[in-house]
């Protein structure tokens, strides 16, 4: 039986993001920093304020969070460092959530920032993990875009799962993307585009992979009374789950963690998947979106290309997902990656969406997938967020 605490009274507001761009000169401090600033300035409030600060970044190498507080000239009582990836905004917002329910902080900025130098990329790769150093890049892996290859080829011949498949979900998120001011990706994609684009890793091609740039993501954790007391809109938390290493003697990937809690996570929130209203998957290949339907309970498991075919997934159709376009047509900012789901939901449900909302949005899901590690993510997180009252 799970003891876990509801997260009653604790809510998520002030949605940030500093538009991304392709390439960038700046480090990720200065990322970072807009962030802050406009948490400030669309808060109302001062920077010392933010009694906590849990932050993430992919490239802020040698600092971590202790280095964005100095270097901001921030003085929280309570600090934490997310370096999980694509889980790290849901995995933040739960710690950050904890402390101010237990009184150790009063209101936690939750960052992720990064850069993207011309070389960023490359250099990432070589010193991901000691893992990867030690026993798949010395062999001449080819990176995410192998390892997502060798993932999307095993679902496919298990699962029936096609190309098209895959592409309906790049092109109806793509369709998303057209009305978010942020997203890189300005012109519509057709099948018929996503079908014919260059071979990159068999068999993924051009438009499943996401494309690397800079950018920062943020928002803050409250109670609710002050977010009321600001005037600031917010989002309530009706339940979260993380999970490491889940399905360790799986010999290749077909499911994630969220497989493991799932019932715990609805059960939470006293909801069931025919509750939800939008839906935030992470999205750096397809088929990660596959499994987090199949595994968030929204189809069984190897039925997610039906499950796909019966659905438009856009915002003004039916089973909405990535709303903003998801980071396939926004863009991957690094561990910001991890934060562009959380962000938008909250938008949504608070009814602050840059681009289209969902019509009628009070429930959210969010997913979170991250630290691939050859054959594999190790992390897995998803959330429920709910409009605020």
């Amino acid at each position: 039986m799970s003891r876990r605490q509801p997260y009653d009274g604790i809510v998520v507001t002030t949605p940030v993001s500093v538009p991304y761009v392709r390439f960038s000169t700046k480090g990720a401090h200065w990322w970072i920093g807009r962030a802050l600033a406009t948490l400030v300035e669309d808060s109302g409030l001062t920077k010392e304020q933010f009694d906590g600060v849990c932050a993430t970044s992919m490239s802020l190498h040698p600092d971590t969070a202790v280095g964005i507080v100095q270097h901001h000239g921030l003085s929280p009582r309570w600090l934490d460092h997310i370096p999980m990836g694509g889980v790290s905004g849901i995995v933040a917002m739960r710690r950050a959530a904890r402390a101010v329910q237990s009184g150790d902080a009063n209101i936690v900025a939750c960052i992720a920032g990064d850069t993207n130098h011309i070389d960023s990329f490359r250099q990432g790769l070589e010193n991901f993990s000691q893992f990867g150093k030690d026993a798949v890049y010395p062999l001449g892996t080819g990176g995410p875009n192998a390892s997502f290859a060798f993932l999307t080829d095993y679902y496919m011949r298990e699962y029936g799962a096609t190309r098209k498949d895959f592409g309906k979900i790049c092109v109806a998120q793509r369709d998303n993307a057209l009305a978010y001011p942020h997203a890189l990706f300005k012109a519509p994609l057709t099948l018929d585009e996503y079908m014919s684009a260059r071979p990159i890793a068999d068999p993924i091609h051009l438009f499943d992979c996401v494309m690397p740039c800079a950018g920062a993501e943020a928002y803050l954790v409250m109670r609710e009374e002050q977010s009321v007391d600001l005037g600031l809109k917010f989002a309530r938390i009706l339940g979260t789950i993380e999970r490491h290493n889940a399905f360790a003697d799986d010999p290749i990937q077909y499911r994630g963690g969220w497989a493991v809690d799932r019932e715990d996570l609805y059960g939470m929130a006293d909801l069931t998947p025919g509750d939800i209203d939008f839906f935030e998957t992470y999205d750096d290949y397809p088929v990660i979106n596959m499994l987090q339907f199949e595994d968030l309970g929204f189809c069984d498991k190897g039925e997610g290309p039906d499950f796909v075919r019966r659905h438009t997934m856009t915002t003004d159709g039916s089973f909405p997902i990535n709303t903003s376009g998801g980071q396939l047509s926004v863009g991957q900012a690094g561990a910001s990656g991890g934060f562009l789901g959380i962000v938008e939901a909250i938008r949504q449900v608070t009814g602050q969406a840059l681009g289209n909302p969902v019509p009628d949005a009070e429930i959210g899901l969010v997913g979170g997938f991250g630290m691939i590690s050859y054959d594999r993510g190790v992390c897995s997180a998803a959330a429920i967020l709910a409009a605020g009252r």
